[in-house]
């Protein structure tokens, strides 16, 4: 649905940034800014500001910033139109009706087309379940022992043997080949033209939080390859930022959630009412997915496969978690396999139970590097030891690695005051482990002298946003053709076109710039902060210099494109050096 700028600016002006993101994260007032921890990456001081004057955010940490239609976006995983709908619902504003026109959806962005194609597949595969060619395919979920209320409530279906029944229905409905290829849900060669991705498999929808179908993951009836199958990558599906079931788990009151491995796993535990349980996509667990758990608990239970592939990817699940700040938990399933079998046999109550039992994380590795060691033979033992007084040093804070000194030693019939000793002798030797600050950018580089012209860019914008009323001393000087590329000079003239007219507005600047780098970059723009000035001449010499730093880029600039058979190459090129020598030597300040 195409919205006009105007009904945009007005959502955006009837929704304060401020009280929106308070909603999701707990905000401090610091100066004329408010602080948080940000929501999109791990942080333990609040490097996430949000500006009522400018309505906008930006972490200083990760560099995510945008307004506040961006930042629903972002945080809910919402298309623009979605984002703007939610919003003109809390302020009361009434939009235009949809129109599902063939030219209005036409006009739609690729995103929505895409939410479209896979929402039409989801429905596709429910009825074919359902029919006489998915009889198969019933028969294997009744074996699992799913109600027809579970199949429903996660929209299960199935894919036809055929190759390309869905890839013709789609096409009936006005989807072209490349789109329904993008979606994931189609392939094409030589050979077999386009045809669908998914066949002879029962299907499992992929919602993400907002409930909207965004991929799926399909199991093969019989024995083909592979066993489970899920979409590609595309523009609406990132595996590594999403989980199957969340857009239920998000609501569980039970305050922890569940992690599993598989659909099954979920959807059995669903049905037999543990509504917290959540699973991977057909990947490894990802730092991603455990900042998205963060927003809705802030413990996980982890509850993988009993067997040694199941353990390893415990063990790299607890680090994950520790990294995202989240407390955890393993569950012990043995001697079943995974939920699905636990609950068949055991039942609720006795997974209740085991989920009561959880095992602390620390324990379960202490227990796994126990089973690594013959504790029959003195030496193994002692190295076991050993290890274990190393994974003690883990804890930074004294109390804590005290407490599980102390809760160690009993459990491990040690003496307490050996262990402590050990412990010491260990951390003596250099075990005292930090955990190693990862760099914010990948590899150090030297900065260049276009660096250093763009950060001056950037701090005259964000200067000008924060104190409009320095704009008339600015343009005695500046001109947005001053600014050192195409998208500097365009927020730049923007900015201007703004502040000149009275009515500037750094969040509707933002929707101009609708490619994500661009979006990041504009807020970066608008959110550059100078070091701490103290005195007032501090405060105009960092004026002086952001000026000249800002013309002289745009002086090379301008040099660089005129050519030297332009008969006015010599005077342009003079006259710059001229105005840089006068800029250099001129008495300027931001103040009166």
């Amino acid at each position: 649905m195409y919205y006009s700028d105007e009904i945009i600016e007005e959502v955006r002006s009837r929704n304060d940034i401020v009280d929106v993101v308070g909603q999701y994260v707990h905000l401090q007032k610091k100066g004329s800014n408010y602080f948080g921890l940000c929501p999109f990456h791990n942080e333990k001081s609040g490097s996430f500001s949000v500006s009522s004057h400018k309505q906008m955010f930006y972490c200083f940490g990760c560099g995510a910033g945008g307004n506040v239609i961006t930042f629903l976006m972002k945080y809910d995983n919402l298309t623009f139109q979605e984002a703007v709908k939610q919003l003109a619902e809390r302020a009361g504003i009434k939009l235009p009706e949809q129109d599902d026109s063939p030219a209005a959806k036409a006009a739609r962005d690729k995103k929505q087309i895409l939410y479209d194609i896979n929402k039409e597949a989801a429905k596709y595969y429910y009825y074919q379940l359902r029919g006489r060619t998915g009889q198969k395919g019933m028969e294997y979920f009744k074996s699992r022992k799913l109600t027809d209320e579970t199949m429903q409530h996660f929209g299960l279906g199935y894919a036809n043997v055929t190759s390309d029944d869905l890839t013709k229905h789609l096409k009936s409905l006005g989807y072209t080949d490349g789109q329904i290829i993008e979606a994931g849900l189609a392939s094409h060669d030589d050979k077999m033209g386009t045809h669908d991705k998914f066949w002879n498999r029962v299907m499992f929808p992929i919602q993400d939080a907002s409930q909207k179908v965004i991929g799926f993951g399909g199991r093969v009836m019989g024995d083909g390859k592979p066993k489970y199958l899920n979409s590609p990558e595309t523009p609406i599906f990132d595996k590594s930022r999403n989980l199957f079931g969340l857009n239920y788990a998000k609501n569980s009151r039970a305050g922890y959630m569940i992690i599993c491995e598989g659909y099954m796993d979920v959807i059995a535990m669903h049905q037999a009412g543990f509504n917290m349980a959540v699973a991977s996509l057909g990947t490894a667990f990802t730092t991603g997915q455990a900042m998205i758990l963060k927003r809705y608990t802030d413990e996980v239970i982890l509850s993988y496969d009993s067997d040694e592939a199941g353990t390893k990817a415990a063990l790299r699940g607890i680090g994950i978690l520790k990294e995202a700040g989240l407390k955890g938990k393993v569950l012990d399933l043995r001697p079943y396999k995974d939920p699905d079998e636990f609950i068949k046999n055991e039942g609720r109550e006795a997974f209740e139970e085991r989920i009561k039992n959880a095992e602390n994380t620390f324990f379960f590795e202490v227990r796994v590097l126990q089973s690594q060691h013959d504790m029959s033979d003195p030496q193994s033992k002692t190295e076991f030891h050993r290890k274990l007084a190393m994974k003690l040093c883990e804890f930074e804070e004294a109390l804590e690695r005290e407490n599980y000194i102390e809760a160690v030693a009993a459990r491990y019939n040690i003496a307490v005051d050996d262990l402590r000793r050990l412990v010491s002798s260990v951390a003596s030797q250099g075990g005292l482990v930090r955990k190693v600050e990862r760099p914010k950018s990948g590899i150090q580089q030297k900065r260049s002298p276009e660096d250093g012209a763009k950060k001056n860019q950037r701090l005259l914008l964000t200067w000008l946003t924060d104190e409009p009323q320095i704009f008339s001393r600015v343009t005695r000087w500046i001109t947005p053709e001053d600014f050192s590329d195409d998208l500097y000079r365009n927020v730049a003239k923007e900015l201007f076109m703004g502040m000149e007219s009275g009515n500037f507005s750094p969040a509707a600047i933002l929707d101009r710039f609708t490619d994500e780098d661009e979006h990041r970059q504009v807020a970066e723009m608008f959110n550059t902060n100078l070091i701490e000035i103290e005195t007032k001449e501090q405060r105009k010499k960092a004026f002086h210099d952001i000026i000249y730093g800002v013309k002289a880029a745009g002086y090379d600039r301008q040099k660089k494109e005129l050519k030297p058979d332009d008969p006015d190459f010599l005077t342009k090129t003079i006259q710059g050096k001229k105005d840089l020598e006068k800029l250099a030597h001129a008495d300027i300040s931001p103040d009166d």
